[in-house]
């Protein structure tokens, strides 16, 4: 029960008092508090069991940060993403500025997450991420473009990656402090992966036939992976503790 009130409140765009009302109506009563807990907890546990079994990383990364409002027109947050060549979100880091040093920390946590450093790095013209790929990525072709261009690269891929969670954010509250919503994005990106294939859902659902399935068996396959994820966890909480709002 614990598994479907995380996956329902980082996967659909849902607060967490809605969500306690989906259980209620299976006989489990808890507090949007506690659903809040669950998902700061278990959701980057997930998130770190799903890069195991993600595919391999490009070489190709494209690069941007999105500005995500807290109120109307109040309290900026930055989250860093960056996709490859074939959509795949290579990681995502949530931060209070947009700097060179969160670039570079972006960068630097990318690496070390993915175990793959980049050969061509594309962003738009943003001198902190220039100065970021010269310091952390030197050896990394870098190709600063744009959005709208009639030939060759575009941050098309990335600004693309950014919809999801604009989307699922949009009618909440927004990320109220980083750390929270750090471990919320982090969740959330797990589950994206999950249902758009970048994980071999066959590997750890050995019946799934990817090749022949509907997305209804695509859906339930997401489900039995989480379920194999969640086994591996190395800690479940004995009793909800109180946690800050995110989303």
């Amino acid at each position: 029960m614990i598994l479907l009130a995380v996956r329902w409140y980082l996967s659909l765009t849902v607060s967490a008092t809605q969500v306690t009302w989906l259980l209620a109506e299976r006989g489990v009563d808890v507090t949007p508090r506690t659903v809040l807990t669950w998902a700061q907890t278990f959701g980057p546990q997930l998130a770190a069991e799903v890069r195991t079994h993600r595919r391999r990383v490009g070489r190709r990364w494209y690069v941007d940060e999105v500005f995500l409002f807290r109120k109307k027109g109040e309290e900026k947050r930055y989250l860093y993403r960056a996709v490859d060549e074939h959509g795949q979100v290579v990681d995502v880091l949530l931060r209070e500025q947009r700097d060179t040093e969160s670039a570079k920390a972006f960068f630097r946590q990318a690496r070390r997450r993915s175990g793959v450093t980049p050969t061509q790095v594309i962003t738009d013209h943003h001198q902190p991420s220039i100065r970021a790929v010269q310091e952390e990525v030197p050896a990394a072709a870098h190709v600063r473009t744009g959005l709208h261009r009639a030939r060759g690269e575009t941050t098309k891929p990335i600004e693309r990656s950014h919809i999801a969670t604009r989307d699922r954010l949009r009618s909440s509250r927004g990320l109220k402090r980083v750390p929270t919503g750090q471990r919320f994005v982090e969740g959330f990106e797990a589950l994206q992966a999950l249902r758009r294939g970048y994980i071999a859902l066959e590997h750890l659902v050995p019946e799934y036939r990817p090749g022949a399935a509907s997305p209804h068996a695509a859906t339930r396959a997401v489900v039995s992976a989480l379920a194999v994820l969640a086994a591996r966890l190395p800690s479940r909480p004995r009793r909800a503790r109180p946690a800050p709002a995110t989303a």
